[in-house]
């Protein structure tokens, strides 16, 4: 079981951080409106509204470099936000800049202990240790880390010196006891954890740890029962506590029961995967194969390398006579787990029932020889993996349970299903989308959208204004428009009243070209009109109109992408109907480049035109070069928080972690909720 350290500290490094605002130097006259923000950041931070308090350190930092402490409390809101990569790299700047500053070294080691790098992080304690050789938190930490790196001596020492500080610290006990079940002294451990629950009665780690203990120990599943339930009830939110009791409830008997429990679990989390591939193994152990089939197929969508599930969903489609699509997922596991023969007379077992029997025989001859070479085994109980494997007789006898490899065949329910040990409940506010722990909220993570022109947006606390373009600024300070435009991507839909006004906008774009010769602006204008109503076809038109006059206006193919773009999407999502549209989207994304390419060799500097440019090379596959595209917008724009947002989601598309992970982080801090959820997302996989 693992204790993380990030979770235990966050009340401390937020207290450490307010008090700061105590210690903080008076400024002089010229540093006002710097001591102002810092303020006002410091009392976001108390707050939990981690997202808004980086803006305000942001604006302090960009004033102030020089100074440690905006750095620090920056690296403060980012390891709340798990962001522990962004929190290491500024708490690293706070100690160089102020090496004496005790607290930036506790966040530095607690970002690197949640990073893996344990010993580092130990360093960063002892370093703190100097200052402040008694405090409780530094020597709990560091004992985590000891244990870690399994510096048992070193850990038993700095937990015994911890308690002998501080006794009635129930997580130092807490701590020791989970280093004394790494060294395998159950008894002592138990110990432990009852003290802790004899110091806080309401510590939901203390009775997952204890449910733990009595399943591995003893198999006692009635008394770990009674102690899910009390962290059940402490933590009522916690989609893996349900998945920890429906394994209890199923090793007692209670089907209903475990059913019940991945239900709940999956109502929390519709995501989670363990209890989507538990619940569809229940369901498939009772022959319910239709349900079963729709778990298997959700957590390899969600999971497609997960080879237990492909296993498991070959069986069903075995048994319910999808040979092809049986064949196929075996055939994926036969190829990663070449010695495991449970995979050979699966697969023998298919070609067979398809009517393939010299290939069934060469499976079968194969399962024979792999389970032939397999080490002895002790008893075991019968896995999943195998549960049909009963069929059969003489030469064609399928390969044991017991001697199937454990790589691929844990058994169904081999083991508690815990959460993180430290799953604390924490206060949120429905007030603001920005408050609290954003990664813990459950988002559909998307890249950041499309930048469009429009008459409105929706400004929030982090991002309350247009994106500039000249060209947009110099057609607003001509007041040839009869809106005021903006850039943004998260535009509002139009009420029925707004949209009138811009019917009768058109209507006067009407009958004064009907009376004058149109210039450029007076079809760009009608053109973004037709926009806001969604008629794309008609602007497309009228910005075409204008490039006929005007061949060199940016602003009119930025316009007519956008039109091209918005016709894209409508047809995209009434004609779905597989690969017979594909020539045509893409030729429909083709033209949107174009026009995007125009735009860009009239005004190669316009950051959004390149953001854009990168979607558009998104959605045509192209990955390499929308990574490419979004640099460049970063290039001239290094502010562009959406652009290392997608870049970051392209780099872990293309499986490259740590850039990825540093562009979201990068993006969080410029305000990108999102960013954090998918850091904590990748983090946990």
């Amino acid at each position: 079981m693992t204790i993380h350290s990030h979770n235990i500290t966050s009340r401390l490094i937020v207290a450490a951080a307010m008090l700061l605002t105590l210690l903080l130097p008076s400024l002089a006259s010229g540093q006002v409106n710097t001591d102002q923000v810092m303020r006002i950041g410091q009392n976001a931070l108390y707050f939990e509204d981690y997202m808004l308090s980086i803006q305000y350190f942001n604006q302090a930092i960009a004033a102030k470099p020089y100074m440690a402490q905006p750095y620090f409390l920056r690296s403060v809101a980012k390891i709340n936000l798990d962001d522990f990569r962004g929190a290491e790299a500024d708490a690293s700047k706070a100690i160089e800049l102020n090496p004496f500053l005790t607290d930036a070294y506790e966040v530095r080691g607690v970002a690197r202990q949640n990073l893996g790098l344990d010993r580092a992080a130990i360093e960063d304690y002892d370093n703190a240790l100097r200052l402040l050789p008694r405090n409780r938190q530094l020597l709990f930490n560091k004992a985590l880390a000891q244990t870690d790196i399994e510096d048992y001596s070193g850990a038993r020492e700095t937990f015994d010196e911890l308690l002998r500080y501080y006794p009635s610290f129930d997580n130092g006990y807490l701590g020791r006891a989970r280093l004394l079940l790494a060294t395998a002294d159950t008894t002592a451990a138990a110990a432990d954890i009852d003290r802790a629950l004899e110091l806080d009665h309401n510590d939901a780690n203390a009775y997952i740890m204890r449910a733990d203990i009595a399943i591995n120990s003893s198999q006692d599943y009635n008394r770990a029962l009674d102690d899910i339930e009390q962290a059940i009830r402490l933590l009522p939110n916690q989609p893996g506590l349900y998945i920890n009791r429906a394994f209890l409830r199923y090793q007692l008997d209670s089907y209903n029961g475990a059913m019940a429990d991945y239900d709940y679990a999956l109502t929390l989390d519709p995501l989670n995967r363990t209890a989507l591939f538990n619940r569809a193994l229940l369901l498939a152990e009772v022959s319910a194969n239709d349900l079963a089939l729709e778990d298997f197929n959700r957590v390899l969508e969600l999971d497609p390398d997960n080879y237990r599930a492909l296993y498991n969903r070959a069986m069903i489609n075995q048994a319910k006579g999808n040979y092809s699509q049986a064949l196929d997922d075996i055939d994926r596991v036969a190829e990663r787990f070449p010695d495991f023969p449970g995979a050979a007379y699966m697969r023998g077992n298919i070609n067979r029932d398809m009517g393939r029997l010299s290939d069934a025989e060469r499976d079968y001859d194969r399962a024979r020889r792999l389970t032939a070479a397999l080490p002895p085994a002790g008893d075991t109980v019968a896995d999943d993996v195998t549960a049909d494997s009963a069929n059969g007789s003489g030469d064609n006898t399928p390969p044991s349970a017991d001697n199937v490899p454990e790589a691929i065949t844990e058994r169904r329910f081999k083991s508690l299903l815990t959460i993180d040990d430290n799953a604390t409940l924490r206060r949120e506010y429905n007030n603001s989308a920005i408050r609290g722990r954003v990664q813990d909220r459950n988002m559909n993570i998307e890249i950041e959208p499309y930048f469009l022109l429009s008459f409105y947006s929706s400004p929030s606390e982090l991002r309350p204004g247009s994106v500039y373009i000249r060209e947009v600024d110099d057609l607003n300070a001509t007041r040839m428009l009869r809106f005021i435009l903006n850039v943004a991507n998260n535009t509002p839909s139009i009420d029925q009243s707004t949209a009138a006004n811009h019917f009768q906008s058109i209507d006067y774009y009407n009958s004064y070209l009907a009376t004058h010769q149109g210039r450029p602006v007076d079809y760009i204008g009608r053109a973004l009109d037709f926009l806001t109503v969604r008629d794309y076809l008609n602007a497309e038109r009228d910005a075409t109109r204008a490039l006929d006059m005007a061949s060199d206006l940016a602003i009119a193919y930025i316009v007519r992408a956008q039109a091209r773009y918005g016709s894209y999407l409508l047809q995209h999502s009434e004609n779905n109907d597989g690969a017979a549209r594909i020539p045509l989207r893409m030729a429909a994304l083709d033209k949107v480049e174009a026009d995007l390419d125009s735009a860009l060799a009239i005004s190669p500097a316009t950051a959004v035109v390149w953001f854009n440019k990168g979607n558009i090379l998104y959605l045509k596959g192209d990955i390499s070069a929308a990574i490419e595209a979004y640099s460049k917008a970063i290039e001239c724009k290094p502010d562009f928080g959406e652009a290392y947002f997608n870049r970051g989601f392209m780099y872990l598309r293309q499986g490259s972690r740590n850039p990825g992970i540093a562009d979201l982080s990068k993006a969080g801090e410029l305000g990108i909720l999102p960013a954090y959820n998918l850091i904590k997302r990748i983090s946990t996989d």
